[in-house]
C-alpha cells in the first residue's frame, strides 16, 4: 500500500504518516505508530472517537491495523496536508500565502467541525488538541479536524469531563488545564484552542515567542489586542485591502473572544 513507505507526508507525536494507495488507485494517509503502550492507547482512543463522527470538516478514518506488531492507521488522503505549512511566514517559506478569503473559509470550515464534535454528535467529543498541525487541507482547501488520540468523550447530556492530567500542546492549552482546581475542564478548552489558531492565522507567526522583550507580547493575545485597540496593522508584512484588513480583523476579534 504505501510502496515500502516510500513517500513520507509528516511525523507527528505518535509516529510519522506515509502516503498509501489502494488497489482501486485512490490515495489514503497511512499513520504508523511505534509499538509502545502509550501509542497502543492513542490508537484505541482514536479509533473509539473518530469512528463515531461523519461530518465534511472532520477527517475520515478509514480502517487500522493491529496485526502482530504494527499499528496503523489509514484515513482518507488530504492533498495539500497540514494549515502550518500555510500560516507561518519564515524565511524558507516556499508555499504561496494563503489569500484572506481562503483563510476565512478554513477558520469557518474548523468552527464547523467543531461545533459538529461538541453539539451534534451522537455522543460529544472534546479534541483537546486543536492546533494548526492537526488540521489538514484537502485540494480544494476544504479543512478537515484530525488526530483525536488525546480526545475524550462526552454523554450528549453532560457538558463537563474529569480529567487526572493535563492535555494538549503548550501554546495551544487552556488556562483551566494549568488551574490549581484542575480536573473539571468543558468544550472550552478546544474553543481556547481554536482562538489561539485564529490568531495566528491572522498574525502569520507562531503564538509563542520567546525573543519578544515584553510580557505583552509574549502572551499572543496581548500582542493582537494592542495590535487593534492602536489600529496598527495586523500583517505590516503584506500588502492588504480594505476588504482583506477587514477580514483580519474580524477573525482577531473572534480569536480574542475565544481567548
Amino acid at each position: 500500500m504505501t510502496k515500502n513507505f516510500r513517500v513520507k507526508l509528516g511525523q507527528g507525536g505518535f509516529g510519522a504518516v506515509y502516503k498509501g494507495e489502494l488497489s482501486n488507485g485512490s490515495f489514503v494517509a497511512v499513520k504508523m505508530l511505534s509499538a509502545s503502550k502509550k501509542n497502543v492507547e492513542e490508537l484505541v482512543n482514536e479509533v473509539a472517537s473518530i469512528s463515531r463522527t461523519s461530518h465534511v470538516n472532520v477527517v475520515s478514518l478509514l480502517g487500522f491495523c493491529l496485526k502482530g506488531p504494527k499499528r496503523a492507521l489509514i484515513y482518507e488522503f488530504m492533498s495539500y496536508g497540514s494549515l502550518d505549512k500555510f500560516i507561518y511566514t519564515t524565511r524558507d517559506q516556499t508555499l504561496p500565502p494563503l489569500s484572506w478569503n481562503i483563510i476565512y473559509q478554513i477558520a469557518r470550515d474548523i468552527a464547523r467541525g467543531l461545533e459538529y464534535l461538541h453539539k451534534r454528535c451522537n455522543t460529544r467529543i472534546f479534541h483537546f488538541d486543536i492546533k494548526p498541525h492537526n488540521i489538514l487541507l484537502n485540494e480544494n482547501f476544504c479543512a478537515k479536524i484530525s488526530d483525536f488520540g488525546l480526545a475524550k468523550l462526552c454523554p450528549r447530556n453532560g457538558s463537563i469531563l474529569s480529567l487526572s492530567d493535563a492535555r494538549g500542546t503548550m501554546g495551544y492549552v487552556a488556562p483551566e488545564m494549568w488551574s490549581r482546581n484542575f480536573g473539571r475542564v468543558s468544550h472550552k478548552s478546544d474553543v481556547y484552542s481554536y482562538g489561539m489558531m485564529l490568531l495566528e492565522m491572522v498574525g502569520g507567526r507562531k503564538n509563542i515567542n520567546a525573543e519578544a522583550s515584553h510580557t505583552s507580547e509574549i502572551y499572543f493575545p496581548h500582542w493582537a489586542y494592542n495590535k487593534l485597540e492602536l489600529e496598527n496593522d495586523l500583517r505590516p508584512d503584506m500588502e492588504m485591502t480594505t476588504e482583506e484588513n477587514e477580514i483580519a480583523k474580524r477573525l482577531a476579534m473572534v480569536g480574542l473572544w475565544c481567548t
